[in-house]
């Protein structure tokens, strides 16, 4: 079992996440944390354990999603309640998708490359290549930018870009001595360049530079290409979580 202290890192941690990655609309029920973005993304659309007794009360903490005919995706952390996936299971949920929630600290070995722009905010450019290589559906693109607009400041926006191609571009988000990282893609005909380090380790330097000292970042367990790169960084997994989708009818 975790401890308070842990639970109280995996908390602050939250917190920061939620505002490096802010939905449009949110709302705290019974010690749950409700997060919509009509859709677009499930880290923005989903149910959060927040306070210090979650209930176990499922139609109660849908109901808001079920109010506004959105599924309710459950995102179970070590702050959700013991039993919490089992119950939802038993209901006929399934798991999708397990994800880690990763740290590392920055320190000033980290440089930036001359060939990362890093930008206050997202320019039309960014905006178009990020839509296009994510990729965000058609009726997902307005919200897509209002929520990256709504990362509060300061905020890096990295892009490389190549004859005047997009090549590689990530999202930094500085709040206190915390930097959250999002988004790191690279193009395919630019893969296997070391793109991917570059962008991210211009990201830390600038990040260092506003005061940030640690970065963290949430990525899916499964996902191997990314890994070694974030291992190799420093990376190391604080905690473990995992969506949870109501049966299809």
């Amino acid at each position: 079992m975790s401890s308070l202290k842990n639970l109280g890192e995996v908390r602050h941690l939250e917190r920061l996440a939620f505002r490096g990655w802010p939905a449009l609309e949110s709302l705290d029920v019974q010690g749950w944390h409700l997060r919509f973005s009509g859709g677009y993304t499930k880290r923005a659309n989903s149910i959060n354990a927040l306070g210090p007794q979650p209930s176990m009360n499922v139609e109660a903490v849908e109901a808001p999603f079920r109010e506004r005919k959105a599924q309710p995706v459950w995102r179970l952390t070590p702050l959700a309640p013991v039993g919490m996936a089992v119950l939802l299971k038993a209901r006929g949920y399934e798991a999708i998708e397990r994800s880690l929630l990763q740290r590392c600290p920055l320190h000033e070995g980290f440089h930036p490359d001359p060939a990362v722009e890093i930008a206050a905010s997202p320019a039309p450019v960014w905006l178009e290549a990020f839509a296009t290589h994510s990729p965000v559906k058609p009726e997902h693109r307005e919200t897509m930018q209002r929520m990256l607009e709504a990362i509060a400041q300061p905020a890096g926006f990295a892009f490389v870009r190549h004859e005047g191609r997009p090549m590689a571009m990530a999202i930094g988000a500085v709040e206190g001595d915390h930097m959250g990282l999002f988004d790191v893609l690279v193009m395919p005909e630019a893969r296997r360049q070391g793109l991917a380090r570059r962008v991210t380790e211009s990201l830390y330097a600038w990040a260092w530079g506003q005061g940030a000292r640690f970065a963290y970042l949430q990525v899916v367990a499964t996902n191997a290409a990314a890994m070694p790169l974030y291992a190799a960084q420093g990376f190391r997994t604080v905690y473990e979580y995992e969506y949870l989708v109501p049966p299809t009818s």
